[in-house]
């Protein structure tokens, strides 16, 4: 069951999110009905994935027959012990996270063009520094390269977006994670802390909006 506390529909936020990864997970159904989880590197524009490979094999073979597609990114902040919050209970234990899911038809791109635009942009994300040739269709030292190689595309129907910090937690049991996160030190608890943080004035919000809202309807 989805909690709804977690859920994000700021355009802004997901890709934000979506624009600082570089990895996730392609869903694929082949002609058999046996899935796949492909990982991959992509690039994410204008409401589409792109992702590229090679021109054969099992995961094109499932595109092929079944274009229907997901594809998830996730990144782990922290795993929270259930002793930041309860001596005794492992149930507290859980972990906190940023995660899309979207769902869409894959298509092989032809055109050379759109597929040099899809590599300078996956180049760009994971180069930035550059030290390359630009990528363009019309240079010969990348033409035959464009042709040979497989780029697909996900133009994405739907997504979903589940950015975990503690929103459910009472005051008290967050500030208890908190301090734990604080004691710990691990690499990654302070930005944690700050989104944790960050989190309870948008729940609020959320529920003053929505508090309005019944108000205005009973009105």
């Amino acid at each position: 069951m989805r909690r709804k506390e977690f859920s994000v529909t700021e355009n802004q936020e997901i890709e934000s999110f979506l624009a600082g990864m570089s990895f996730g997970f392609l869903g694929t159904v082949g002609e058999d009905g046996r899935p796949r989880v492909t990982p991959l590197n992509y690039v994410y524009e204008g409401g589409v994935f792109y992702f590229h490979g090679s021109r054969i094999g099992e995961k094109m073979e499932h595109l092929k027959s079944n274009p229907h597609v997901s594809f998830s990114v996730a990144d782990e902040y922290a795993v929270i012990p259930s002793y930041f919050s309860d001596p005794s209970l492992a149930c507290p234990a859980t972990a906190y996270f940023k995660s899309v899911t979207a769902s869409g038809r894959a298509e092989v791109v032809q055109d050379l063009e759109e597929k040099a635009l899809a590599f300078s942009l996956l180049m760009k994300k994971l180069q930035p520094e550059g030290g390359y040739d630009p990528i363009e269709a019309s240079n010969p030292a990348y033409t035959s390269r464009l042709r040979n190689v497989a780029v697909v595309k996900i133009a994405a129907d739907h997504i979903s977006a589940k950015f975990k910090f503690g929103q459910n937690l009472t005051e008290d049991k967050r500030e208890q994670v908190l301090c734990g996160l604080e004691s710990r030190g691990l690499a990654r608890d302070p930005e944690t802390a700050e989104l944790i943080r960050s989190s309870v004035p948008a729940k609020r919000e959320r529920k003053k909006n929505k508090e309005t809202s019944a108000a205005e309807e009973e009105y």
